[in-house]
């Protein structure tokens, strides 16, 4: 269920990783990495671990603190599109569902590998689901808050960016895409590996 009960351990985590994302947006050139007109971002990565690791209420609210985070930094940090990160919509609501869609794209990998030697195919699975995952979830990211300022914003952009309206949107995609795939292959590293980490350790 979504709405599980959120015990202490996952109070703590909550805490631990959303000062993780807040710290990496605090440092210059690991939270938000400049490739003009915008910023990638890795902030998203702690999102994908809580989720993956445990569930997506925890993934959600990781996340809303992470878009409440960006908000305040489209203050102290602006660019040519910041104007459109005041908006919770743009700012908040794709964050959130970062955890949500990691964790159910993670869950879904699972339910549908083979299944052959338990203990190979659980290692495997979980590398490959996790991976997927955290794909999943940068892309949720770059599509939801790009979309959004898109549907909200578009003659904004135009005008920030000194191009036309119909132009809006082929400037959007290609900031998704100069963004996007450099967010999704460091992701899909990161969280491979720091998940694995965590489960050896559990395991111990």
């Amino acid at each position: 269920m979504f709405f599980m009960r959120i015990d202490t351990r996952k109070l703590v985590i909550i805490g631990v990783l959303s000062a993780i994302s807040i710290v990496l947006g605090l440092t210059p050139g690991l939270g938000f990495i400049p490739i003009p007109p915008a910023s990638a971002t890795t902030m998203h990565i702690p999102v994908l671990i809580g989720a993956i690791l445990e569930g997506p209420l925890v993934g959600a609210l990781i996340g809303l603190i992470f878009g409440a985070f960006s908000m305040l930094q489209a203050v102290m940090h602006p660019n040519v599109l910041s104007f459109a990160f005041l908006n919770p919509l743009v700012a908040v609501l794709p964050r959130i569902l970062i955890g949500v869609v990691s964790y159910y794209v993670y869950r879904a990998v699972l339910i549908l590998w083979p299944r052959n030697d338990a203990d190979k195919r659980l290692t495997v699975a979980n590398t490959v689901a996790t991976g997927i995952a955290a794909a999943a979830g940068t892309i949720t990211n770059t599509v939801g808050v790009l979309g959004m300022i898109y549907i909200i914003y578009a003659a904004r952009v135009a005008k920030a960016m000194g191009i036309s309206e119909a132009a809006a949107g082929g400037a959007i995609a290609a900031i998704g895409l100069t963004n996007g795939i450099p967010e999704i292959i460091i992701a899909v590293i990161i969280t491979i590996a720091v998940v694995s980490a965590v489960r050896r350790i559990s395991r111990q």
